[in-house]
């Protein structure tokens, strides 16, 4: 299907709404790949990130000139990877630049970049934040030397630290650091020394999740040769459990489940994908969801940049939801935030009550102590937080 013939059609049926969305960015380059990570990445060059950033602008064109964008606000700005920053000065003034030319939002708009430590310079933070960048996250994932070696990352603590400070010169008043847990090998008092040593940078936000083994990854290749030994889940429950009361005694908010904040820092592009409201992405292996619709672009490089430049879209694959897909969606996004599933919201959107639909689960679950029930939310329980997944599973 062309792009003209595909683009009347989405028109037709997306320009029913006029809710905002959220915009995502995909930068898919690397200095080298985590070993941990199964996101599509490629290893950096000058002539891929230029061939790349000629493409993505190409589609940022089309949806812009198409009606699907150009009348619906844009609330929240999220460029992510692979690694943003990465990219050279000049080039990531240029994404920038192209980004602001089809896409337009106020100055009050949530706009986020991910970074590396190890790839950040004073001039590429002074770019990024003359450009209306306001929100940077940072991934760190661990201080100690042998564990960021393990994780395979570019960067140690202290350039974490050195990240941080330069950001807060440009003028970056909220940043975001990643930490990863239950990493093999690691040690609680490991965990505990990251946690204080990343609360003492005082960021806005800290995101600390629970590593995941994901299938053929250095990491898990490793653990199944038994090269590496897994983190216990007893050991992975204990971390968990003295992030929530660390942080919390440090004043953050924990506000879903692997996330917390100052008092008025919470992400509001995350914010979208919890309360499953509209997005659009772009770029490679980037998906949407916009009036019931989810999509996704081919994660190929070379397929990618072939289909724009031949002006057919570069999407691989499409999916029309079904109302029991959209509120399955609705419910187990909402009970990842600590306050939970907003109630009313559900029964407006889908003109029924949830315990209409899931009665009989929902009281299996609050018998098991996993869930409760207020006048306005279903939320998770403390017991039912580590055991998110379980409840998850009987929405879907």
């Amino acid at each position: 299907m062309t792009l003209i013939t595909y683009m009347r059609i989405v028109i037709l049926v997306i320009k029913i709404t006029n809710m905002g969305i959220a915009l995502y960015v995909h930068i898919p380059f690397c200095v080298q790949k985590c070993r941990y990570c199964d996101f599509v990445s490629y290893n950096y060059s000058p002539d891929l990130a230029q061939a790349y950033l000629k493409a993505l602008e190409q589609e940022m064109l089309f949806y812009a000139s198409s009606e699907l964008v150009s009348n619906k606000k844009i609330n929240t700005v999220f460029i992510g990877g692979g690694t943003p920053t990465v990219l050279a000065t000049v080039e990531l003034e240029r994404l920038l630049v192209i980004l602001k030319t089809y896409f337009s939002w106020s100055k009050e708009t949530e706009v986020t970049v991910e970074a590396n430590p190890g790839t950040l310079c004073k001039q590429k933070l002074t770019v990024l934040k003359n450009a209306g960048v306001n929100r940077l996250s940072l991934g760190v994932q661990a201080c100690q030397s042998n564990l960021l070696a393990l994780l395979g990352r570019v960067h140690n603590y202290d350039q974490a630290v050195q990240a941080v400070e330069w950001a807060r010169q440009a003028g970056f008043d909220n940043l975001n650091l990643d930490l990863i847990f239950a990493i093999p090998h690691q040690t609680i008092k490991e965990w505990q020394e990251s946690l204080t040593l990343l609360a003492d940078l005082q960021p806005e936000h800290l995101s600390c999740y629970d590593l995941q083994l994901e299938d053929n990854t250095p990491l898990s290749v490793a653990v199944e040769q038994g090269k590496l030994l897994a983190c216990s889940e007893e050991s992975a429950l204990a971390m968990y459990q003295e992030t929530i009361a660390f942080l919390t005694g440090k004043g953050y908010s924990h506000y879903e489940i692997s996330n917390f904040s100052k008092p008025g820092y919470q992400s509001e592009h995350n914010l979208c994908y919890w309360h499953n409201k509209q997005y659009l992405g772009l770029g490679l292996a980037a998906h949407s969801y916009i009036n019931s619709t989810r999509w996704a672009n081919t994660g190929n490089l070379e397929q990618y940049i072939t289909k724009v430049s031949k002006e057919f879209l570069p999407v691989d694959e499409r999916h029309q939801l079904t109302t029991s897909e959209m509120m399955s969606e609705t419910v187990f996004m909402g009970l990842r935030l600590i306050n939970g599933l907003q109630l009313d919201d559900f029964s407006s959107r889908f003109n029924c009550r949830v315990t209409d639909v899931w009665s009989e689960q929902i009281n299996k679950l609050m018998k098991q102590g996993l869930l409760a029930m207020t006048a306005t939310h279903l939320k998770l329980t403390k017991k039912g937080l580590p055991l998110a997944n379980v409840v998850f599973r009987e929405f879907v």
